[in-house]
């Protein structure tokens, strides 16, 4: 959009070829696994400890001291990084809304309320909703920077029921940008990825039904395992085509018992689980094994069927991934999907989000025979997909967002403008 960007990060996992090097700062304790991040959690988050310490009111007011302190010395690196390059606005992603750098929190907080430099807050998911950070020792802090409040700054959501959770517990009004996909330019099959099956060991024959998701309790792969079970009970004459793939890693809401559950769960019902996250990357390329990397989306353009079974999402950004890819999709109507998706009239295998007695989805027999009827019939697969893709690319493509993007730049303008001319004059005094 002409604009110069900038990206501040506590760590890049693979070079970013779009910028000029001149353009990435770096900033190691802000990172998620730093020895900071790491020390605050094993003493604020008891329900991430095993063995929680005791925190009296002393060690906690010694705790807070120097979370703030530290976090005013992020804020400084920061407002040097700003001035130096006359930056006229932050886009903070995700940073005050869940703890997951509680350094990068306190610095960006302090950049906003106390420097005053423009700042558009970008929530995806808020630490309220996550109970590994509930009953913590600085829900106070929390609640005052996750977000904050103060007059000036700009928040974004992506989705309509987050805007009116935002507004209701912090009395703000945030703008909506919902996920969004680059629907110009989807994945497809190509030289590099047209080797996917027989790399992975895979037959042509073969029906690939691909979670693409982080393997997290939340996410409910053990529904999606449960689908299949019941599909090839009906229909066990593709039992032994079928195969059930997670591409993705744990990511950041280990369990370590999730993975074992997984298993035996597919294995009492005969499906056969594949974990691939070992061959797919954020970028193609290979390992140190010299075997091929995929992207998850190279997993996409090779799917038969897309799995999206969640009790809970902020939005739904794999969602929007299979249906660029022109995969077909078994959902959960959870409730985002409910508010802000469904409404839209996608083809997907909607299955309500009820849970039995046994805290399983409950599944009716009409969406396995929906899904069987995706798989074998090519024609309602083709109908289907090019559906949704029309859809959503008209909906959640970047021709959305280039909009949206523009809208809120322009209303935040003033801001912008106050805060550069601010950013300016603390140069001059500094050089003084």
């Amino acid at each position: 959009m002409g604009h110069e960007v900038h990206t501040i990060a506590g760590k890049y996992g693979t070079p970013l070829v779009s910028l000029p090097q001149e353009r990435q700062f770096t900033l190691p304790n802000i990172r998620f696994d730093s020895r900071e991040q790491k020390w605050y959690e094993s003493q604020v988050f008891p329900f991430l400890q095993k063995h929680p310490p005791h925190i009296t009111p002393k060690r906690k007011k010694i705790i807070l001291d120097r979370l703030q302190f530290e976090g005013k010395e992020v804020a400084n690196r920061l407002f040097e990084y700003v001035q130096n390059n006359s930056l006229d606005v932050i886009v903070a992603q995700n940073t005050n809304a869940m703890p997951m750098t509680l350094l990068g929190g306190m610095g960006v907080y302090e950049l906003a309320t106390q420097r005053r430099v423009a700042t558009i807050f970008h929530h995806h998911d808020f630490w309220w909703e996550r109970s590994r950070f509930s009953n913590s020792h600085i829900e106070g802090l929390l609640g005052r920077i996750m977000p904050p409040t103060d007059p000036g700054l700009e928040h974004i959501v992506l989705s309509t029921y987050a805007a009116h959770i935002l507004r209701s517990i912090k009395r703000v009004q945030p703008k909506l940008v919902p996920n969004c996909e680059d629907f110009d330019n989807p994945v497809v099959k190509d030289e590099y990825n047209a080797d996917f099956r027989r790399e992975l060991g895979f037959r042509d024959s073969d029906i690939l039904v691909v979670q693409p998701t982080r393997i997290v309790r939340r996410k409910r792969i053990e529904d999606s395992i449960g689908l299949m079970g019941r599909l090839i009970a009906l229909h066990p004459e593709i039992a032994d085509r079928v195969h059930f793939i997670i591409s993705l890693y744990q990511g950041d809401e280990p369990d370590e018992n999730y993975i074992g559950e997984i298993r035996q769960m597919a294995q009492g019902l005969g499906v056969q689980v594949h974990l691939i996250s070992d061959r797919v990357a954020s970028e193609r390329g290979t390992d140190e094994g010299g075997r091929k990397l995929y992207t998850n989306r190279d997993v996409l353009a090779n799917a038969d069927l897309v799995t999206y079974l969640p009790i809970w999402e902020g939005f739904g950004n794999a969602l929007l991934e299979a249906m660029a890819a022109k995969v077909p999709v078994v959902t959960t109507t959870y409730l985002v999907y409910k508010t802000d998706i469904g409404i839209l009239k996608f083809r997907n295998v909607e299955i309500l989000d009820v849970y039995g007695d046994d805290g399983h989805l409950v599944i009716p027999d009409q969406a396995v025979e929906e899904v069987y009827e995706l798989l074998t019939n090519p024609a309602v697969r083709q109908e289907a997909v090019e559906h949704n893709f029309e859809i959503a690319a008209r909906e959640f493509g970047f021709g959305k967002l280039r909009e949206r993007i523009g809208t809120i730049l322009e209303d935040y303008g003033d801001e912008i403008r106050a805060s550069r001319k601010r950013v300016a004059r603390s140069k001059q005094a500094y050089s003084v």
